[in-house]
């Protein structure tokens, strides 16, 4: 199966490890980081969404009218629109993006960012909205005659958009989580379902509850899977190990120094996803080939936190072990946005879509040399039947 890469579309140059040197939104380098993306061999990248932060819809606009290849992830949280705004929002910039867009749908996994823009519903409450606004959307975007809707957190009647998407039948619908609510609804609905980087075995788990949640839901396909990863790497192991525990200072030094996010708290995180990263990292800082916990420890587990460390090939072959489980999306950020960006699709991404390749074609062999042995087998029974 084919392997796609993900990355970030910072609106600014700060991260964890150095505050931004301007505004929240500077057109330049959000430019500049979204070129470097097309230029260095990546699929796609992530505009995030905070309660404080640039709105990610104009942000991705403006970048699809300077981009020629590059596929847009935008990120959205239900509480923030009408779904019938939202549907022809979306399908608007898919016009504008030539049909590069998708939509990463968050349900928020914490109450005071929430409430920051006055979503007071309980988490479970969150999740049934997620399903209706989902359902709600989908049915927008494929639905040319005018239909009313009578839901728990939804009503309109007589509503008909005149403003399709450009993909057929519909921009592809992303969706993250790590709770059986989240598993239920994104298992129902999504198309590439989110995870964050665990180990192989807790990986191998929640890609089982996903699929079980889509056959479940009453689906014949299930969700593509995604996994996110920093990566950290160096020319030899010891540099890279070297990088990697500067980074962790730096971020140390940054957490002394101001909070790093607003959106998540450092401690005692409410969603799922956070937590079950803190309990890897609880359980030793190393995992499988080149996964390192620390990361994650200091920061909360805080979204995409776990790296990996090691040479492009250490790290492409730990990438690769997750694509043998099943994951065919690749998500990756460094902690020097534009810097990192550019050596990993410079180092990593060639090595992992070159074994990929290889693997693809191995397969499709076998495949091939068995369906050869098949029809050997009929005909040498139809030999004898005669």
């Amino acid at each position: 199966m084919p392997v796609e890469f993900l990355g970030i579309a910072a609106t600014h140059d700060g991260s964890e490890v150095t505050p931004r040197s301007g505004a929240s939104f500077d057109k330049d380098y959000t430019l500049e980081l979204a070129r470097a993306h097309q230029d260095h061999g990546w699929d796609r990248v992530l505009f995030a969404y905070g309660s404080g932060s640039p709105d990610p819809s104009p942000a991705a606009a403006y970048i699809a009218a300077r981009t020629e290849t590059l596929q847009l992830l935008v990120a959205h949280r239900p509480n923030v629109s009408y779904p019938t705004f939202a549907a022809k929002t979306f399908a608007t910039l898919d016009h504008i993006s030539d049909g590069r867009l998708a939509v990463h749908f968050i349900t928020g996994g914490n109450d005071h960012e929430q409430r920051r823009e006055g979503d007071t519903l309980t988490k479970d409450e969150r999740y049934d909205r997620t399903r209706e606004y989902l359902r709600i959307v989908k049915k927008i975007w494929t639905t040319h005659e005018p239909f009313d809707h009578e839901g728990t957190h939804y009503r309109f009647h007589d509503f008909v958009s005149d403003t399709f998407p450009l993909q057929q039948p519909h921009p592809q619908v992303s969706f993250g989580g790590s709770s059986p609510a989240a598993y239920a609804v994104g298992g129902a609905e999504a198309d590439i379902y989110c995870l964050w980087g665990e180990p192989l075995a807790q990986t191998a788990e929640q890609i089982a509850s996903v699929k079980a949640a889509a056959q479940a839901a009453g689906r014949i396909d299930t969700p593509r899977i995604q996994v996110a990863f920093r990566p950290i790497i160096a020319p030899t192991e010891e540099l890279a190990w070297e990088k990697a525990h500067r980074t962790l200072e730096r971020i140390r030094n940054r957490k002394a120094a101001g909070p790093l996010s607003r959106r998540h708290p450092l401690t005692a995180p409410q969603n799922a996803g956070s937590q079950r990263l803190l309990a890897v990292a609880a359980e030793g800082e190393r995992h499988d080939r080149a996964l390192w916990t620390p990361t994650s420890a200091e920061t909360g587990g805080a979204g995409n936190s776990t790296a990996l460390v090691g040479t492009p090939e250490t790290v492409a072959r730990a990438l690769l072990d997750y694509y043998d489980l099943g994951v065919d999306i690749l998500s990756a950020r460094g902690y020097d946005l534009l810097d990192d960006a550019i050596d990993f699709g410079r180092h990593v991404i060639p090595l992992v879509r070159e074994e990929v390749a290889k693997r693809d074609a191995a397969r499709e062999a076998a495949r091939s040399a068995e369906g050869n042995a098949d029809q050997a087998t009929d005909e040498a029974a139809v030999r004898h039947a005669s």
